[in-house]
């Protein structure tokens, strides 16, 4: 069961489970908490999960005016500083993975790990694998029939709602975001980046993200599409724990990693 947050920008759904170290789990665009049903039983083996659902998705209403991963990233601030009340982990997955790095770029203090999995840090139309798959997205299409059937039922707009917002949505992933390398170069945070093989973003814009964060990590999954934590779930459960509770790391044999001026 959840229950609502009174957040400055939004009155925001979300559940606990768990206990022990915050971990905030964000869901991607046009999700529910219920996407993340195989990954909460281990993460909140080992620590406390708070699964906030963001603003037009789930159970938390829609609010005027466009979506944009920066107000997300606001609202996901206030619930930090309010509901979890100290730094936190944060996985994200897809734009659960954007807002986490948003996050991480103008709150540092709030975050302790980050693991952004199919996240971009550019507009789809830079990114995607098939950009032209934006333009044939429709609200009522088969692209989305799977997330509407999410939305519809526990929405508090009411269904008819729906057209809207998967059009700002759709405008969103088309214009947005925007960082940059140097944006991304002011993350501190120990980050591991995951994609599958087959992901909606591109390898190169992957690894882009990936050598743009200084103390990054990269996780490539085998035969793992955009739904990763769907098709491989224990292992991505596996490389999210190890890499939240790994002090430092060490290799035998490191080049981006290698200390300037250490012996070989």
């Amino acid at each position: 069961m959840g229950e609502y947050a009174d957040l400055p920008g939004i009155k925001t759904w979300y559940e606990v489970e768990g206990a022990g170290d915050p971990l905030v789990l964000l869901h991607g665009g046009f999700c529910t908490n219920e996407t993340w049903g195989a990954q909460r039983a281990d993460l909140a083996a080992a620590y406390r999960v708070h699964l906030p659902e963001r603003r037009a998705h789930g159970h938390t209403a829609d609010v005027e005016g466009p979506l944009t991963y920066q107000d997300m990233a606001n609202d996901t601030v206030a619930f930090l500083e309010q509901v979890v009340g100290e730094p936190a982990h944060l996985v994200g997955w897809s734009d659960g993975g954007i807002v986490a790095l948003l996050v991480a770029i103008d709150r540092p203090d709030l975050v302790r790990k980050i693991v952004a999995i199919g996240a971009n840090f550019r507009p789809g139309s830079e990114c995607f694998v098939e950009p032209e798959m934006l333009d044939a997205m429709t609200a009522d299409g088969p692209d989305l029939a799977f997330f509407r059937e999410m939305y519809e039922p526990v929405t508090p707009d009411g269904a008819d709602h729906w057209p809207a917002v998967a059009a700002k949505v759709i405008d969103m992933w088309r214009t947005l975001p925007t960082l940059t390398p140097d944006d991304l170069a002011r993350i501190s945070a120990p980050s591991l980046v995951m994609v599958g093989d087959d992901d909606m973003m591109t390898l190169e814009h992957t690894t882009a993200l990936y050598r743009a964060i200084p103390n990054a990590e990269l996780a490539v999954v085998p035969g793992a599409s955009h739904l990763v934590p769907l098709e491989k779930s224990a292992l991505v459960n596996r490389l999210i724990l190890d890499h939240l509770a790994q002090d430092a790391v060490e290799t035998m044999m490191p080049i981006r990693r290698a200390v300037p001026g250490a012996a070989t």
